[in-house]
């Protein structure tokens, strides 16, 4: 199976929190999927951690070099499309989803690519589902 990984589920991959877990559980025998806009929104994450004082910049500066490896050699990393936004601006104007930027726009990388996207978020999630694509949380 195809699987989009959303950021919500790249964090606890490798940052020790209480979804960590459930993260590396659906992972197993999945062809995996991490965007180039999922890996920026991966690294804004760490950043926030770095300037509220929750680690380090030496700890972040390593789990980058961690993260870069790992997309390099587990997952497929897929380039964002102009038909992305497009779609994405779709999805952020239909008011009834609710939907911020970053979060329609990884909806429709999931979707260009048929992936089941794989999200902690249940905003996202429930847009996702309203839409009829595919989730795993």
């Amino acid at each position: 199976m195809r699987l989009y990984l959303d950021t919500s589920v790249l964090v606890p991959l490798f940052v020790a929190e209480s979804r960590s877990t459930d993260a590396h559980a659906g992972l197993h025998g999945q062809n995996l999927y991490v965007s180039d806009l999922a890996a920026a929104e991966f690294s804004a994450a760490i950043s926030t951690r770095v300037r509220k004082g929750e680690m380090n910049a030496a700890d972040a500066a390593s789990l980058f070099a961690t993260f870069d490896a790992w997309a390099g050699r587990a997952a497929n990393r897929v380039q964002i499309e102009g038909g992305d936004m497009a779609a994405a601006l779709g999805l952020i104007r239909r008011l009834d989803l609710s939907l911020r930027a970053p979060d329609a726009a990884n909806i429709a990388i999931a979707q260009r690519l048929g992936a089941t996207l794989f999200t902690f978020d249940q905003k996202m999630a429930a847009a996702a589902g309203a839409i009829g694509l595919t989730l795993m949380t």
